[in-house]
């Protein structure tokens, strides 16, 4: 064969691979895209562990699927790097703002993830926090989208017809749902649908475990207890100046801290005494740390403060998780930290107020109605010391609860991942 034969035979060759390439490229589908709205802030272990519950759900259900994040602008590189560590195959996070009329993206990468997506999935929260987002892409792309267990507690005219014109919405409380339906809201699917909070399986077991052990706490002989402001202190958290706003729910905050609070320490004080167990008085958010030595921790009683841990700094979802897993049960005045022992097997008591909104009914929701109390209602205090004791003591009955909520919540979320 000539050389000029062999060139042009080869030419040919080479473009005829390349045509088939191409076509067998047209014909193998690319991964579906759905991008997430999700990570609201990062000063709090239970906003954050949203969105990795999320993600492990979408892995679950969906493991051919590329995601890509669309973070608000607080993410943070460590938090990147421990969901990273859980989700190696979370490549692609982006931040960034879109105009209500979807013609303006703040970044690039937000213009191309929006523009490549095939499906935008708002995730779990205290409401629909990124609704003016959802409008923007919407109004920009047309593409359909979903909201995965949120609470909502109304909205303008505007909010209520996205929400309607919703694939999907799956409300966290039942509270929620009805208040959706009687605000005339009509998306095709309605339904409770569980936090995503409760699929989050982050893990930092040398941190816990270093702790613990600094601390002589013995995995499986102590409690962990969380307490709360009526209002979280966002200003200090963020050092910023008080508004008028801030100023009136400090007030309302500083009034009823300890009628919220005292209910807490008299079962740390009961729990230590009856049940030989010792407590660790640890935070959700970074307004809790110091706020667990002035309300739970300072006021015990010597000898039970002598078998009580206060943890004096914050921490992440990671450790946390870890350091649940290791503890008997959970009691306090927050929600998501209760979301995540249960999820990941570990009894746990909600003390709640009607400025948490109506989150805290999930627990009546998921079965666990009994380890619900409402410090709005005078008549339940009394209850929240005998309910912790015997959720701490007899553990058969409480790993019994905790399996039939798990099996309900893992329903609900299978069921999530059928409407797509």
């Amino acid at each position: 064969m000539n050389r000029r034969h062999f060139l042009k035979t080869s030419a040919l060759s080479g473009a005829f691979l390349a045509a088939f390439s191409a076509s067998i490229r047209a014909q193998t589908p690319r991964p579906r895209k759905i991008l997430l709205r999700s990570s609201w802030q990062m000063v709090n272990i239970g906003d954050i562990a949203h969105t990795p519950g999320v993600l492990a759900l979408l892995e679950r259900y969906f493991p051919e699927v590329e995601i890509t994040l669309w973070a608000s602008g607080e993410y943070s590189e460590e938090v990147h790097q421990m969901e990273s560590k859980r989700f190696p195959q979370l490549k692609n996070v982006v931040k960034g703002r879109v105009s209500e009329d979807g013609s303006r993206c703040s970044t690039p990468e937000l213009a191309r993830a929006l523009d490549e997506c095939d499906f935008l999935l708002h995730g779990s929260g205290a409401s629909f926090v990124a609704y003016r987002d959802v409008l923007g892409a919407v109004a920009r792309t047309q593409k359909p989208y979903g909201i995965w267990g949120i609470t909502w507690s109304g909205g303008d005219e505007k909010q209520i017809a996205l929400l309607s014109k919703a694939k999907f919405i799956f409300f966290r409380d039942s509270v929620s749902l009805l208040v959706a339906k009687d605000a005339g809201v009509c998306a095709p699917i309605m339904e409770f649908g569980p936090d995503g909070a409760f699929a989050c399986d982050l893990r930092n077991e040398s941190a816990a475990e270093q702790f613990l052990e600094e601390h002589n706490l013995v995995p499986g002989e102590f409690a962990c207890a969380i307490p709360r402001y009526r209002v979280t202190p966002y200003w200090k958290i963020r050092g910023k100046e008080m508004t008028e706003k801030d100023r009136e729910n400090w007030a309302l905050s500083q009034k009823m801290k300890e009628h919220d609070n005292s209910p807490i320490r008299a079962a740390i004080v009961e729990t230590v005494r009856q049940t030989g167990l010792k407590v660790l008085i640890c935070p959700e958010d970074r307004s809790q740390v110091e706020l667990g030595r002035e309300i739970l921790y300072d006021p015990l009683p010597k000898d039970v403060k002598e078998r009580v841990v206060w943890r004096n700094r914050y921490w992440l979802t990671d450790e946390a998780i870890s350091t649940y897993i290791r503890s008997v049960g959970l009691f306090g005045l927050e929600m998501h930290s209760p979301i995540m022992c249960v999820g990941n097997g570990v009894p746990a008591i909600v003390c709640r107020f009607h400025q948490q909104t109506s989150k805290g009914f999930m627990w009546r929701d998921i079965g666990l109605g009994d380890w619900l109390f409402n410090l709005d209602e005078e008549d339940e205090i009394p209850g929240i010391t005998p309910a912790v004791l015997k959720m701490l003591t007899d553990r058969d009955l409480s790993r019994q609860k905790v399996a039939a909520a798990q099996k309900f919540v893992r329903e609900r979320q299978k069921r999530m991942s059928e409407v797509f």
